[in-house]
């Protein structure tokens, strides 16, 4: 390698050497809390994103409106261990419910159903796992989590059942139910919330970082190549005589 501007190609080696520096670094445990820098970031996301993503109170509104809709679905439900606990659920919610050749076959007050569910997603929601497991009178560990995702595993094949029996509002209803209640439930159970306007400047942070840290390994490549001779500049037009 032919390095014809040695000063560019120090100032670009320099900036890739220091590059590296910050890049290794955000893989070890010095950002505080129990991991490294990619960690703490991620966290942060996590808790901003669970500050804005407590839908459940809008969507029991939606499943009053179902009060007094009895239903019968068949939905086939792949673990069966799931299948039970979800048998259990329905039961517990006032259904009738039976589990057989892979499918559960349940029927009930669809309003009440939806209800149950959405009254354990909501204390997983809000870290009270507890108040989950006292009122299925269990001590399991992670039974709190498996019971959301027993719902979720009944709900979700339920939506295309009502739809083929022409219940497009209910169909709606529990993907809804499934969507912003069961779902964030269980994703964000045990992370702390938090809104971004209490969390600007660490935002504003992050992405001023990123910003820079993209340009710094830009100009580290650019210098390093400039030194060496293999640069960009604008092509000579030839003037035709």
């Amino acid at each position: 390698m032919i390095i014809t501007n040695k000063p560019l190609f120090k100032k670009g080696l320099l900036l890739m050497a220091s590059f590296l520096c910050v890049f290794v670094s955000l893989f070890l445990p010095i950002w505080g809390g129990h991991g490294n820098g990619l960690d703490a970031a991620d966290n942060m996301f996590n808790r901003l994103s669970k500050g804005s993503s407590y839908f459940i109170p809008g969507v029991q509104k939606q499943v009053l409106e179902l009060d007094g809709k009895t239903v019968t679905i068949t939905a086939k439900v792949k673990d069966p261990k799931l299948a039970a606990r979800a048998v259990e659920n329905l039961t517990k919610a006032g259904a009738t419910a039976e589990f057989k050749d892979d499918a559960i076959t349940y029927s009930g007050d669809l309003s009440k159903i939806l209800s149950a569910a959405l009254t354990d997603a909501d204390d997983l929601f809000n870290d009270r796992g507890k108040a989950v497991l006292d009122r299925y009178a269990t001590t399991d560990k992670d039974a709190e989590k498996t019971i959301v995702k027993a719902w979720w595993s009944v709900l979700d094949p339920s939506i295309k059942e009502l739809q083929k029996q022409k219940l497009i509002q209910e169909a709606k209803v529990v993907g809804q139910v499934n969507k912003r209640g069961l779902e964030p439930g269980y994703n964000f159970y045990g992370i702390k919330s938090e809104k971004v306007l209490d969390n600007v400047l660490a935002l504003v942070g992050l992405l001023v970082f990123y910003v820079i840290y993209t340009m710094w390994y830009g100009y580290a490549i650019f210098d390093m190549f400039g030194g060496v001779g293999l640069g960009m500049s604008k092509p000579k037009i030839k003037k035709e005589a």
